[in-house]
């Protein structure tokens, strides 16, 4: 086998690396700047270089990062690995490694949808294939993403026009700059960001990507009258003194689970727009058809019924549990790092 499951993570003994590893490492190949793929303390990691920024903004200014375009192939001993787009965040990267012919492919998060804050989703063929199955179940299956926007902007003029602040909480890194892209060309009123979300949104505006004009709501004076003002905060903000300073507010968040019923009562908010970037459970089965692997590895969610579904249908299938399992753990920050309002 070119890879297997240590207590460490995923390991290449031939190459002598490790794929998003759960601990430090020597050599740490990431998929993507989440903290539950990007942990810090490892002596070098190897990314895309799409997302070298956020990648230095998780890790700090000491981490030993070398990147490479996507799909620029090198030799760690005498295994040829190469990084190929993977559609979840910006940078997010599938980790293709091959030896005597033997293909394998960690895909790390995934989704196939388009998305204008990153490269899309690239098919790549291989004899294995470990895919994620953060949404693994039939229940999950996304609406266009345009109707989610306009749903979005609707609630948000609604709000504006009551003079109350709309509220949309959404991860940090990759889910927050995806809303703001989705209103790119909105002209509902200003947008502001929590501080966690700013610094992200600085390093996906100075990688290329398009988003309109927000501000960091922190930095507006006292008083500051944020009536009809569009804020975007990780959900750790919910619940916290950092709200107080906007007034009469409706609250929203965006994320996969909102198509759970009773999500949005638990999360206590108004609205719940369901947004993933991720794959919904035909995505998921569509990809593996499409990489035509003989061997599938099911990890980071409902892995068993995905496992039970792929075996029914002649598919070679097993379950691989992963210290970090899902959407949830995103938020935490990487060691070290200061999280400022």
């Amino acid at each position: 086998m070119l890879l297997r499951l240590t207590d460490r993570g995923l390991y290449c003994e031939a190459g002598d690396f490790y794929i998003d590893p759960w601990q430090p490492v020597d050599r740490a190949v990431i998929t993507h700047a989440h903290g539950d793929h990007a942990r810090w303390g490892s002596r070098h990691y190897l990314a895309s270089a799409e997302g070298r920024r956020v990648l230095r903004t998780r890790l700090g200014t000491d981490a030993s990062i070398q990147t490479v375009d996507y799909g620029e192939p090198l030799h760690l001993n005498d295994v040829r690995v190469s990084l190929h787009p993977a559609g979840h965040i910006l940078g997010s990267a599938q980790i293709r490694i091959e030896r005597a012919g033997e293909v394998w492919v960690a895909s790390g998060d995934y989704k196939t949808d388009p998305d204008p804050t990153c490269s899309p989703f690239e098919v790549v063929p291989c004899h294995t294939f470990i895919t994620e199955s953060t949404f693994g179940l039939p229940i999950y299956r996304w609406r266009p993403q345009s109707e989610v926007f306009a749903e979005i902007r609707e609630w948000w003029s609604a709000n504006a026009r009551a003079e109350r602040a709309s509220i949309i909480y959404a991860y940090a890194l990759g889910k927050a700059q995806r809303v703001l892209a989705g209103l790119l060309d909105a002209d509902i009123g200003p947008i502001y960001t929590h501080g966690a979300v700013e610094r992200l949104t600085r390093d996906y505006r100075d990688s290329g990507i398009a988003l309109p004009p927000t501000q960091h709501a922190s930095e507006m004076p006292r008083g500051h009258d944020f009536a009809g003002s569009l804020i975007i905060a990780p959900p750790s903000a919910a619940g916290s003194t950092w709200l107080r300073r906007f007034g009469t507010a409706s609250p929203a968040f965006a994320s996969g689970w909102m198509q759970i019923r009773g999500a949005r009562r638990r999360r206590a908010v108004d609205r719940g727009f369901v947004l993933s970037d991720h794959v919904d459970w035909p995505a998921l089965l569509a990809t593996i058809e499409a990489t035509r692997a003989e061997h599938v590895w099911v990890t980071h969610g409902f892995r068993e019924p995905v496992v039970r579904w792929l075996l029914e249908h002649g598919i070679d299938a097993l379950s691989v549990a992963s210290h970090w399992e899902g959407e949830e753990e995103i938020e935490s920050p990487a060691a070290g790092e200061e999280i400022v309002a």
